[in-house]
């Protein structure tokens, strides 16, 4: 339980999405203009990371992995195709909630616009499976970054999920508020956004130094 603890919140924090490894940066900074539209998607990521990181896992390790059904039957280690399955499961998950999305919220969804469907190819989904693809093979007693189970697997998707919402959220919200205060010309729109990120990102720097 420790140790899901504290992968849970090493991803939240010191292994995060954006302000460790800016993955997800295209939505990230497109959609981050208005506080509830970036927290739409946000959950909308959230939801898919919990789906397709405990799907992937339980690809690698029981399908396509030495110790899978490949590796027993075939004999062959089939892992070179992860990555075909991974993008398949993820693009399938993301179309689901693109419908459901569109059915409960209509408003959402035509404000999310193409970022909606765009999710399907978000770096952030993609780098968590391949993250945790890497930690599959990681020793938990030595290392807290380890994934050795489907347990591991949910409570590090929901932590980068999490992670990622906080993100979008918080430079949302500083971006409303960044509306009423007087910019210099040449720093309008993407300019002190891109300012601002890199100051989130080294404030949360801060947490590396956290022994989770």
């Amino acid at each position: 339980m420790e140790h899901i603890l504290s992968l849970f919140a090493r991803s939240i924090f010191s292994d995060n999405m954006v302000f460790a490894f800016f993955l997800g940066m295209c939505s990230f900074l497109a959609v981050s203009k208005n506080v509830k539209t970036a927290l739409g998607l946000g959950v909308a990521v959230t939801f898919v990371l919990l789906v397709t990181v405990p799907v992937d896992y339980l690809l690698q390790t029981k399908v396509l992995g030495e110790e899978g059904i490949a590796g027993q039957f075939a004999g062959a280690d089939l892992s070179y195709l992860s990555f075909i399955l991974f993008i398949g499961v993820i693009a399938g998950i993301v179309q689901l909630v693109e419908m459901v999305v569109e059915k409960v919220s209509p408003s959402l969804y035509g404000a999310l616009g193409i970022f909606l469907p765009l999710i399907a190819v978000n770096c952030a989904i993609m780098g968590a499976s391949l993250f945790m693809q890497q930690r599959v093979n990681m020793d938990p007693a030595t290392s807290t970054q380890a994934i050795s189970c489907i347990g591991d697997a949910f409570a590090y998707a929901l932590g980068s999920g999490i992670g990622w919402l906080v993100a979008i959220v918080g430079l949302a919200a500083i971006r409303e508020k960044m509306e009423y205060s007087i910019v210099p010309k040449p720093l309008q729109g993407l300019g002190i956004t891109f300012i601002i990120v890199g100051l989130m990102s080294l404030a949360f720097q801060c947490f590396t130094s956290l022994n989770f």
